[in-house]
């Protein structure tokens, strides 16, 4: 789990930047919405990652 919640954090990233850039301006709100989403995901996966160690 951990390692899909990095990947989409990364496709959240490269969203972002193609949206602030102008190419696509739909974009950037979907990228921080992700982004958000995803850093709670991280988060939540290495605090449980922890407490199974």
């Amino acid at each position: 789990m951990l390692r899909w919640t990095v990947i989409f954090i990364i496709l959240a990233i490269v969203a972002g930047i193609f949206g602030f850039g102008g190419i696509a301006a739909g974009a950037a709100g979907i990228a921080k919405v992700l982004f958000f989403i995803f850093i709670v995901l991280f988060l939540i996966s290495l605090i449980s990652g922890r407490r199974n160690v």
